[in-house]
């Protein structure tokens, strides 16, 4: 606006100055009124060199605001999307918020669980420990209920095998013979019977005390005091000793043979049997009652017996003599033969057949091997040794 007004004032001066000066020439009275009329113009040439520089000013001013106000849009347009930003902040500050709230509530939730958990675990590991301290107690009064049934076992051991002999005898009648009757004076066994004028004796054997380690040569030194008994002629030469079925386990050795006489280890569970079969004997004491005939036949068979193995003895005793004295002349021979000798000793094994218990040796088998042995002789045309052995007869010759 103010520049429209200037560029008028001054087409206003450009038309009062051309028209001065056309007039000058004719008219002098103008003059005065041109030279007003000029300082009217300085006047206002002045006043628009102040409106210019007034403008100038306003121009400025208008710059400055105009750059401002695009500053403004700027600063309006950053503070649109500083509250943009701002929401969305606000947004996700909030979900942020929310889902902290939720993670709070859960870790209280897990923290809760996790507490009666551990407060079950506690109560439970309580309940176990005192479960395990009962059954140790238990177990702990199972075993010394069990030792104090064994010591009472063999407390009653000795009782009890007194009257289970006594129950026997009388079911298969038999002469029991106690303690108190037995006929020989000082050493009397716990129990003895009477079978054929023999007394049989039946000594009852126990554990001391709950210790069996030491058990097994306690039985072994009772064996060797038997003699005591076995030294009368009218007690057979079997002895027994009677122990409790639950130390079996620790007993390795149940026959022993101390020289004139053997005993035998065994339990109350095996005194019928043995009872029995030693009563059986009776049946076989038939001599009395053979013909002479078959007398013969049995001192024949037995004479033959004795015969054979008083020969076998011999003739072993002599090849032992002949092996010892070879392998002494063994020595003669060269130190490099006599090593690579003494090697093929060490080299060879003999495994002669094993015997089994319970396992019988067939007379039939016997008499087939030996028959077998003769063929491959023949087979493999081995010819017949003929030894001259001539052995020293024995001036006291038994039978």
């Amino acid at each position: 606006m103010d520049i429209i007004i200037v560029i008028t004032l001054v087409l206003i001066l450009a038309a009062v100055v051309f028209l001065i000066t056309r007039k000058t020439v004719d008219n002098s009275p103008l003059q005065d009124a041109l030279e007003e009329e000029r300082n009217k113009i300085s006047d206002l040439e002045k006043k628009v060199a102040a409106k210019e520089v007034e403008i100038n000013i306003h121009q400025q001013s208008i710059e400055i605001a105009n750059t401002k106000l695009t500053s403004f849009e700027q600063i309006k347009i950053e503070k649109t999307q500083f509250q943009e930003r701002l929401k969305l902040i606000e947004i996700e500050r909030n979900n942020l918020k929310n889902e902290n709230t939720k993670l709070i509530q859960e870790e209280e939730n897990r923290n809760t669980t996790l507490r009666k958990s551990i407060e079950s675990t506690n109560t439970l590991q309580e309940s176990l420990e005192n479960e395990k301290q009962r059954v140790n107690d238990d177990r702990v009064k199972e075993a010394q209920q069990e030792l104090e049934n064994l010591k009472q076992t063999w407390r009653d051991h000795e009782k009890d095998v007194e009257n289970h002999l006594q129950l026997i005898c009388h079911n298969h009648v038999i002469k029991y013979i106690s303690q108190e009757d037995f006929p020989h004076a000082r050493n009397k066994p716990d129990n003895s019977i009477e079978i054929m004028d023999q007394l049989i004796v039946f000594d009852a054997k126990s554990p001391a005390n709950d210790d069996l380690n030491n058990f097994p040569k306690y039985i072994k030194l009772q064996t060797e005091n038997l003699n005591k008994y076995a030294k009368h002629e009218d007690v057979k030469k079997d002895l027994f000793l009677v122990i409790p079925s639950n130390t079996l386990h620790v007993i390795k050795q149940f026959t022993y043979n101390i020289g004139d006489y053997n005993v035998y280890i065994i339990t109350k569970d095996s005194l019928e049997p043995i009872i029995l079969s030693l009563k059986k004997i009776e049946e076989y004491e038939f001599a009395d009652k053979l013909s002479p005939e078959e007398r013969d036949n049995v001192c024949r068979i037995i004479g033959k017996f004795a015969h054979t193995t008083k020969r076998r003895i011999q003739i072993d005793q002599f090849f032992a003599e002949e092996f010892l004295d070879t392998l002494q002349k063994a020595k003669q021979l060269p130190k490099e033969i006599l090593e690579s000798v003494i090697e093929f000793e060490n080299a060879e094994k003999l495994n002669p057949p094993m015997e089994k218990r319970k396992k019988q040796i067939i007379t039939n088998d016997l008499r087939e091997k030996s028959i077998q042995i003769k063929k491959e002789i023949q087979i493999r045309d081995i010819p017949e040794i003929q030894a001259n052995i001539k052995f020293v007869e024995n001036q006291n010759n038994d039978q």
